[in-house]
């Protein structure tokens, strides 16, 4: 009969560290740690496999981290099966304090796979992942540019110099009143242009990506989906893609309140007794569209219930009727929450809270559960 032998494997850009688990025996056994290469792996459970006389199968598994998808792509074009785990989904023992190892990380895991007290990394196809990582790269182009505008401001505060015509910042008549900007001293003067310079270099690099990122939308495989969720409000091109490429299979949600929790936008709590406290959103999931998620909830506060303007015409033109109605649906119930809760509360919860069903929304809306 084949044993099966669940592999914890504990991985670092330095090290890998591997033990055994058997669930026939309730035994931790043939731990090691070895240098970061698939071939390692491999020899250690061809080691393994011939101290079991041969008659075994390997489920392997690790945290998902900084090494993404590549090393369980190696160990699959291997013959090997092998998970990414979700470590905010793992089951932790408690330890120690001060205590926390690579073996003791290794055991967790192996028996986590053993009892099946975790939930899998999706695995995107390599054009998603491509994709994936094209976004990503722009998303800290962007981040550059915010960074570049808040060190340009803050020089110019520090010197005195103050834009008075308006409270907006970064409107073609600031950007001139910048440019126009002049100091006695000529380091100061050059500095002003660096900075100057930096902005239009990040500027026009975003713009580039974003064109770019147009074009991928459109390919066939994406782009009816990206002009379904361009109906709702807050999404265009870019988010539309990020969201499809960085959630893969939606149906692999059982419901849309699981795919909110996957993103970290549900609430969580913290309970004692007969005492029920709810927390913030649990922010454990998917941290790159739930900030997108979050950055679209703070749109439904431009415009009135039940109004639809020229864009958004534009943007669900094309559609389906019947998507373009779920859209509106979404759209005009999202608007009625933010003014709610913000008539009793503030607007980071009201963003929250909208962003939370947005997603719920999206889930719908890609899982053809619109009626």
């Amino acid at each position: 009969m084949t044993s099966i032998i669940y592999v914890g494997m504990d991985v670092h850009t330095t090290n890998y560290t591997l033990c055994c688990y058997s669930i026939e025996n309730d035994t931790i056994f043939a731990m090691a740690t070895m240098e970061p290469e698939c071939k390692n792996i491999i020899k250690y459970l061809d080691r393994v496999a011939k101290n079991h006389g041969g008659d075994c199968h390997f489920l392997c598994g690790y945290e998902a981290g900084s090494l993404g998808y590549s090393l369980y792509h190696q160990l699959v074009g291997s013959g090997v099966d092998c998970v990414i785990m979700a470590p905010s989904t793992m089951a932790t023992p408690k330890k120690k304090k001060g205590i926390k190892t690579d073996k003791r990380d290794a055991n967790n895991i192996a028996k986590c796979l053993a009892y099946n007290t975790y939930s899998a990394v999706y695995v995107p196809t390599d054009e998603d992942n491509a994709i994936k990582e094209y976004i990503r790269m722009r998303n800290d182009a962007k981040d550059t540019l915010k960074r570049t505008k808040l060190q340009l401001l803050a020089f110019c505060t520090r010197h005195g110099k103050r834009f008075a015509e308006s409270k907006n910042n970064w409107t073609k008549t600031h950007v001139a009143w910048l440019k126009k900007l002049s100091f006695d001293n000529a380091i100061l003067q050059e500095t002003l242009h660096e900075y100057l310079a930096l902005y239009q270099q990040a500027t026009d690099k975003v713009e580039l990506f974003d064109k770019r990122i147009g074009e991928l939308a459109r390919f066939e495989k994406y782009d009816e989906d990206v002009k379904k969720l361009s109906c709702f409000i807050g999404i265009k091109a870019h988010t539309a893609l990020a969201i499809i490429v960085e959630t893969g299979d939606f149906k692999r949600f059982g419901s849309a309140r699981h795919y909110s929790s996957y993103l970290g936008l549900v609430p969580g709590e913290d309970s004692s007794g007969s005492s029920v406290q709810r927390t913030g959103i649990t922010k454990a999931g998917n941290s790159h569209v739930r900030k997108l998620l979050i950055e679209a909830a703070n749109c439904y506060n431009r415009s009135a219930v039940g109004v639809k303007s020229k864009t958004m015409k534009d943007k669900q033109a094309g559609n389906d009727p019947k998507v373009i109605a779920y859209a509106d649906r979404a759209n005009d119930r999202l608007k009625r929450k933010y003014y709610k809760i913000m008539f009793r509360s503030k607007h980071n919860i009201a963003v929250a809270a909208v962003a939370r069903e947005l997603s719920c929304f999206i889930w719908g809306m890609m899982t053809d559960n619109i009626t």
